[in-house]
């Protein structure tokens, strides 16, 4: 079997060029490859398609790649967190292909799986399958381009659209564990979206927490077997953050 950890980051993801598509795993800043992404801005790569749920926050994750317009293309389910993401959209810098969660969801586990298409019920009477969503805005703010429409076909007496499956160049993602030959386990809710992306990108770098021995991985407990992982970087004490913290006022304090 072929050992599959690399030194750094930095090397891990050194042969993606300007223009690649990218799957990046998590949801919110949950589970998100932050090293991966970081070793990507320091080395200067432009130009990107995003495939991700949302696209970090202001100042983390993909976020700082995109407030240095390193990405071209997103296709995501969740903006709201990024106020960058809205005015680079709303000004007509960055093209968004808006897309149901499950349905990205699916995209990316069809093509993990080599199906090149599939119907969904998401999405049937609205832009989604009628066009003419907004993807890119012109300056003036007029709509540059919007999508096209999809083929609807009924199944049982209900509408399904056809959707295509994405396999994107590369995908990053993140895990708690892996062995040397990229079998991945994730922690709780970390999970997320990574192991769609890691099946769905035709070259996937995995960066881990920890990394184990050969054996030591409970068959029964691996999320991604390694045959969909290329590489593998230790991650070891990077940091985490929240979107939003919430607390609640413990019994007996007053509120101001």
């Amino acid at each position: 079997m072929i050992d599959k950890v690399i030194a750094r980051a930095a090397d891990a993801v050194a042969d993606i060029p300007d223009g690649a598509s990218i799957a990046v795993g998590g949801f919110g800043l949950n589970g998100i490859p932050s090293a991966l992404i970081q070793a990507l801005y320091d080395q200067g790569t432009r130009e990107l398609e995003i495939v991700s749920n949302n696209c970090g926050v202001d100042d983390w994750g993909l976020g700082i790649l995109l407030s240095d317009h390193r990405i071209r293309r997103t296709m995501s389910s969740y903006v709201g967190e990024n106020k960058e993401f809205a005015r680079q959209f709303l000004s007509g810098e960055l093209e968004v292909e808006l897309t149901p969660q499950g349905t990205l969801a699916e995209k990316l586990r069809a093509g993990g799986a080599g199906i090149p298409a599939f119907y969904t019920p998401a999405g049937v009477g609205t832009q989604v399958s009628e066009g003419g969503l907004p993807q890119l805005y012109a300056a003036d703010g007029t709509i540059a381009k919007g999508s096209e429409p999809r083929e609807v076909r009924s199944f049982g007496g209900h509408d399904y659209v056809l959707e295509h499956s994405v396999t994107p160049d590369f995908a990053l993602v993140h895990a708690a564990k892996a062995d040397r030959y990229g079998n991945l386990v994730y922690n709780a809710a970390a999970a997320n979206f990574n192991p769609l992306a890691a099946m769905a990108g035709r070259i996937t770098i995995a960066e881990v927490e920890e990394i184990v021995g050969a054996g030591e991985l409970d068959p029964n407990s691996i999320h991604t077997p390694g045959i969909f992982v290329q590489r593998v970087v230790l991650a070891a004490g990077v940091e985490k953050r929240i979107e939003r913290r919430t607390v609640a006022l413990s019994a007996g304090t007053a509120q101001s």
